[in-house]
């Protein structure tokens, strides 16, 4: 395996519940947090803490700039409606990647000495796979 540039990265999102997943354009960032919980079940006695693993959890962060033609990441955000997402590392490798339903959220942020920039993160509301 090689190693890859993140220039070819690319999330695509579902605009409805159960609609086909579209490239959401103009993104320059990603990054997808998978972690478990933890639960303390140290015991009197124990030398050391112990835990037991819990259930997984997926959470992601995007960020890029505004697309004025396309009502995409708002609608996501403000609908609260699950929708199928997959995130490429690379569309050059498009035999990878990761995918699941996510609740979206955004935010926009504009500056007199900036471009329009948007941002914000997917919760998991489905098993997030990896495929490839």
């Amino acid at each position: 395996m090689a190693r890859i540039a993140g220039r070819n990265g690319s999330l695509y999102m579902a605009l409805a519940s159960a609609g086909t997943a579209e490239p959401v354009a103009f993104l320059s960032n990603w990054s997808l947090n998978f972690a478990t919980d933890k639960i303390d079940v140290t015991a009197f006695g124990d030398v050391s803490k112990v835990y037991v693993a819990s259930l997984p959890d997926c959470q992601g962060q995007y960020s890029g700039f505004y697309d004025n033609a396309t009502v995409q990441m708002y609608t996501a955000a403000t609908d609260g409606v699950a929708r199928k997402f997959y995130l490429y590392p690379s569309t050059s490798l498009a035999t990878q990647y990761w995918f699941g339903s996510g609740i979206f959220d955004m935010s926009i942020d504009g500056a007199v000495d900036g471009p329009v920039a948007i941002s914000g993160g997917l919760a998991a509301a489905s098993v997030v796979l990896k495929q490839g």
